[in-house]
């Protein structure tokens, strides 16, 4: 493959991971607020992270192909073609990091601790994901799967 050839590739990857990061962001920082602010248990609340990073990520994979005319099975099927080992990935990495910050989980919803830490392990996880998706897409895989319907 030639420069300009990975160079497109790349940015797809990128783009790829910044629409992947969005909905993990989402899921997670909501899964975290809501698990830290009831007191939660760490497993608790690293699970509905999970959870709710899943159900957003696809569902910003779901609401365009939808519009495109597909039906909900269909889209289903497209963003979990799409988005699952993106997300995977991602969750793996940022939950990972948080949980091996000693006291980020503990540290409550007012403390810089808690938020540096989750914003730290969103940018690491989104720097390690973009080369599962450039592999991915490089294969006609993952988000490769969503241009047919853009």
């Amino acid at each position: 493959m030639d420069a300009h050839g990975g160079r497109t590739l790349t940015q797809q990857a990128i783009s790829a991971t910044l629409h992947c990061l969005t909905g993990c962001a989402i899921g997670e920082i909501l899964g975290m607020v809501i698990g830290t602010a009831l007191g939660w248990h760490n497993l608790a609340t690293v699970v509905l992270s999970i959870a709710l990073a899943f159900f957003f990520g696809y569902s910003l994979t779901i609401r365009p192909v939808l519009k495109a005319g597909l039906t909900f099975q269909q889209a289903l099927k497209v963003a979990l073609a799409a988005d699952t080992l993106s997300i995977l990935t991602m969750e793996i990495v940022d939950n990972g990091i948080i949980l091996a910050v000693p006291g980020a989980m503990d540290a409550g919803l007012a403390s810089f601790l808690f938020w540096a830490s989750l914003a730290a392990a969103l940018a690491i996880a989104f720097v390690l994901t973009v080369p599962v998706n450039r592999w991915l897409i490089s294969r006609g895989r993952g988000h490769a799967v969503m241009h047919a319907y853009h």
